[in-house]
């Protein structure tokens, strides 16, 4: 059975990532990227859909965890009977062939280790033809893929597994290192292990050096953007929502979805975050892939794509695969790309925006595009649709879509006015105006005194707490205070923030269909520290902060009935969120230091 969600490590290269659990496996890792097929599917299935675990063979007194400094390097250290050993696990963020090392380090005494390798290509079900190249090298194939296998000591075959024991002293390092590469191409040369340890920790150390936020929460706030950091696909600038697919949003539910995609649901928070803690190169390469991604007619650009730009990413399930604690069905690619989400051109216009006011060079075509999505949003705003959380059924009047409707003039408006550039901007401010009006006459429950989800409901939404983040109202506005009011009321869960209106007809009464949303909770103290109410704000920080793993890693969502992080892991927009906040929160404390950027501007 794998180990909790929050129980998992998380190591990368910029290309893709690995999960590894405290028992020492490694449960989750597909290759050679992010949305390629997984080699080792333990997490959403058994063992024999593929891992490698590298664990003391006895008893285990202790486990503990940390990363080395401000990197990626992952240390785990066991205290055995025999004595005390250090595995340390790392992937080289070199930019070629991909690998995962794994360091066995003897600190006291003698430790004796097992090491059990199950590759299973196609995401947990081809099993490669494995054969010896020299004493220390194994090359196991599989169609398309291979990978290569070094380590000191001698191995065997059992049952479809490569399994290895030996003993490690104190002092003495036994290094693994496996290597992917396509089977046709020629077996890559093998890496030095220790200067490729000294790279990685220099690469990692360097780059977290330019984290420009100094607030009481720097340690968290690094790790949330290494993490980031971790999730962007370095040769397109592409950033996944997550490494995983199928973590279900409730557990034992049917709400898993494949998180290895682009979200333009997500560009305006990303953009911010890495530009306010002083990541200007991350950030134009997470703009220059939006741009190469929506590129072509506003009419086909999509809610999500590739880390290359990929349009078509066609869903289907995995039955071979039980499912995370039996969360199925397990789903590859994501049906919800094809969905109308008006949201999206608010999105991308907003992030066009401050990337002019952070000075970042646009090229000269993209104020056409912009000029060419607005003509399309001017058709399609007064149309329903899917909504910010991909609802997969009847599409409806959503609010906060009609808002980004909005957000899409204001800032084609302010983008012209900025380049001095030709526009229709009475046309744009005319529809901007008449979409404000029909937003607050139709969206608005005078009743309740809260806005809600979609015209004709009265029911909540966390989106909501969005409205004075974008500029739609000011957050001292007594209808923003309303709605944050409402949302207070009921969609609170044990002091954290749900998506959706638990007051909504669902299958399950007994509890909400999923858990609390990390990312709104965050929201709910950004519309805290708008109102002037740092208290609360900080309250709401440090909440979320608390549910972070060991490590630092949260998760999509929080059960607050099983206290366990659920959903896909790590979730970019949860730490996303929580740098925005902390920044916001750092800027209300201290008003005189120079203001971080913000959205609604």
């Amino acid at each position: 059975m794998p180990d909790r969600i929050e129980d998992y490590a998380l190591v990368g290269d910029c290309l893709t990532a690995a999960l590894i659990g405290r028992d020492g496996s490694v449960d989750w890792l597909c290759w050679p990227s992010f949305d390629s097929d997984a080699c080792f599917a333990a997490l959403l299935g058994e063992p024999g859909n593929g891992r490698w675990k590298l664990a003391p063979r006895g008893h285990v007194r202790s486990v503990t965890r940390s990363y080395r400094g401000e990197t990626l390097i992952l240390e785990t250290r066991y205290v055995c009977d025999g004595g005390e050993v250090l595995v340390t696990d790392f992937m080289p963020p070199r930019g070629v062939a991909s690998d995962l090392v794994r360091l066995v380090t003897g600190v006291t005494g003698s430790v004796d280790m097992t090491m059990e390798l199950v590759l299973r290509f196609g995401s947990g079900t081809n099993i490669p033809w494995v054969r010896r190249r020299d004493p220390e090298t194994a090359l196991a194939v599989a169609g398309p893929d291979m990978v290569v296998l070094r380590m000191p000591v001698e191995t065997r075959g059992v049952d479809m597994k490569t399994v290895a024991d030996f003993s490690v002293s104190a002092g003495e390092t036994v290094p693994f290192v496996l290597t992917y590469q396509a089977s046709h191409l020629p077996v890559p040369d093998p890496i030095d292990v220790q200067q490729a340890l000294v790279d990685t920790e220099t690469f990692w150390t360097e780059w977290s050096s330019a984290n420009q936020y100094d607030g009481k929460h720097r340690a968290l706030v690094q790790r949330s953007l290494i993490t980031l950091k971790a999730l962007t696909y370095a040769p397109t600038g592409g950033i996944v929502a997550a490494p995983t697919t199928s973590l279900p949003e409730k557990l034992g539910g049917a709400r898993n979805w494949d998180y290895r995609y682009c979200w333009l649901r997500d560009a305006t928070f990303t953009l911010l975050a890495l530009m306010n803690s002083g990541y200007f190169r991350e950030a134009r390469d997470w703009n220059a892939w939006l741009l190469r991604s929506v590129a072509g007619s506003p009419v086909d650009m999509q809610i999500m794509y590739s880390i290359t730009g990929q349009r078509r990413l066609i869903e289907w399930e995995a039955d071979w695969l039980r499912g995370y604690e039996g969360s199925r069905p397990v789903r590859f690619g994501n049906a919800a790309h094809a969905q109308l989400q008006l949201d999206v051109y608010g999105e991308l216009m907003d992030t066009f925006y401050q990337a002019r006011k952070a000075n970042i060079a646009l090229d000269d075509e993209t104020w056409q595009v912009e000029v060419e999505l607005l003509k399309h949003v001017a058709e399609v705003w007064t149309l329903p649709d899917n909504g910010i959380w991909e609802r997969r059924g009847p599409r409806f009047h959503y609010v906060f879509s009609k808002v980004m409707c909005w957000v899409a003039f204001d800032r084609g408006i302010k983008s012209a006015e900025l380049l001095g550039a030709e526009a229709p901007l009475d046309r744009w401010r005319a529809i901007r105006d008449t979409i404000h009006a029909e937003v607050c006459a139709h969206g608005f429950d005078g009743g309740a005194n809260c806005f809600v989800v979609a015209y004709g409901s009265r029911d909540l939404d966390a989106s909501l707490l969005l409205l004075p983040a974008v500029g739609f109202l000011p957050a001292t506005d007594p209808r923003i205070g309303g709605t944050i009011a409402a949302i207070e009321r009921h969609l609170m869960r044990d002091g954290f923030v749900l998506r959706h209106d638990p007051r909504e007809p669902r299958p399950d009464e007994a509890e909400p269909i999923e858990g609390a949303f990390l990312a709104c909770t965050l929201w709910l103290a950004d519309a805290h520290v708008m109102r002037g109410e740092i208290d609360q704000a900080r309250e709401l920080f440090h909440r979320v902060a608390a549910v972070a793993n060991g490590l630092g890693l949260l998760a999509e969502e929080y059960d607050t009935f099983a206290r366990r992080q659920t959903g896909n892991f790590p979730q970019a927009l949860t730490h996303i969120a929580l740098v925005n906040t902390a920044h916001n929160i750092y800027e209300a404390l201290h008003p005189s230091r120079k203001p971080a950027m913000q959205r609604q501007q």
